[in-house]
């Protein structure tokens, strides 16, 4: 399930409520570390910027930055790492060199206005995605609309209306949506949508039109199959490929989903409702509530294991391993492989070179993995 509670809720709920339900429903099932047996892990982690478990709203270079509950990352042709700092309602921006600056929103300071930089307002901003000329798009998940920031920090809204949670298609500025999180750009520009409460997800085409590529809105389930007979649980994160397929984490189903361009949904990873740790393939492995994911130019994924405190590495056949942290253990230490340790990440990107960036959130950190 998603972070917030166990149903929907209404709009002016504190949808972060659900993160500290799921993280003490964590600390309840954890057994001693992992089982034994678990694959060797590969990737070395370092943390890019922020202070372990110091949340605030500073900018600045790498550890003096400060971050509140950072959710989505992504990063640019150039190195540069862009974050959704959720609980800031901010866009921050870190350069390669580890600077940290804020890019659209006031820092603490939670709203809905379109506008430049500072001038603008988001309500707990979720995932992002980069579109081809370097345009930042941002699940407003608070707000129920989709955001788009310029590299000049001119934002916009792109489509759904501020605080008006729904499930209607059309028109971009007359669509709802319900406390979306996850984001992607496909190469001809169309921007892919985990419309998380609702269940499925939608679509906005070039010109403006939104419409529902996989699920029925408000109708949860975990079924296989064609577009709308397709069921999903609370999908919080997506990832397009070269080929147009789309991969989404489903947080509530505790699987990987993989959805063909012409919307035929199958699950990839995990089985339908059964939490674990255990990597192998297909329906062998296990996470416990998958949040972000990626997809590299070779087809791989990587997915932020929430709960785990896990990155998970997937081949395009659905071979999981872990490949970096410990499940279920939890902590900010630096290092390689299952030395390294995470608190709860929630974003996943990765680059040109296969180097990934995590939103390490319960940490307020922004990590590298390589």
């Amino acid at each position: 399930m998603i972070r917030y509670r166990t149903a929907p809720a209404p709009a002016e709920t504190n949808i972060f409520a659900y993160c500290r339900y799921i993280v003490l429903w964590g600390l309840l099932l954890a057994r001693p570390w992992a089982a034994s047996g678990q694959p060797a892990n590969s990737g070395t982690v370092s943390t890019l910027a922020g202070a372990p478990k110091q949340a605030g709203s500073i900018d600045g270079v790498g550890p003096t930055a400060r971050f509140k509950s950072p959710h989505g990352v992504v990063v640019g042709a150039d190195g540069a790492v862009y974050v959704a700092d959720t609980e800031n309602h901010a866009i921050r921006r870190i350069t390669a060199a580890g600077v940290v600056t804020t890019l659209a929103g006031a820092l603490g300071q939670k709203g809905q206005a379109d506008g430049l930089g500072a001038t603008a307002r988001f309500a707990h901003p979720e995932g992002l995605a980069l579109d081809a000329q370097g345009n930042v798009y941002v699940a407003d998940a608070g707000n129920h609309t989709l955001r788009k920031v310029t590299p000049a920090g001119l934002v916009s809204t792109v489509a759904g209306q501020a605080g008006r949670a729904g499930r209607v298609d059309g028109a971009a500025p007359q669509a709802l949506f319900n406390a979306p999180h996850g984001l992607a750009v496909g190469a001809d520009g169309t921007v892919y949508v985990a419309d998380t409460y609702n269940h499925t997800i939608r679509r906005i085409s070039p010109s403006g039109t939104v419409t529902t590529l996989a699920g029925s809105p408000g109708q949860k389930g975990a079924g296989e199959g064609p577009g709308a007979q397709a069921r999903f649980f609370h999908p919080s994160g997506v990832a397009v490929d070269a080929d147009g397929a789309l991969y989404v984490a489903d947080n509530g189903n505790q699987t990987v989903r993989k959805i063909t361009p012409a919307g035929e949904v199958s699950t990839l990873a995990g089985a339908a409702r059964k939490k674990g740790s255990a990597d192998g393939l297909g329906p062998a492995a296990r996470f416990r509530t998958p949040s972000g994911v990626a997809v590299d130019g070779q087809g791989h994924l990587y997915v932020a294991d929430y709960v785990n405190s896990t990155i998970r590495h997937l081949t395009p056949d659905g071979q999981v391993s872990t490949l970096a942290g410990h499940p279920l253990g939890w902590g900010s230490q630096d290092g390689t492989g299952d030395a390294a340790r995470f608190a709860f990440p929630f974003g996943v990107a990765v680059d040109a070179r296969g180097r990934l960036y995590v939103a390490d959130t319960q940490n307020m950190l922004i990590r590298c993995v390589e």
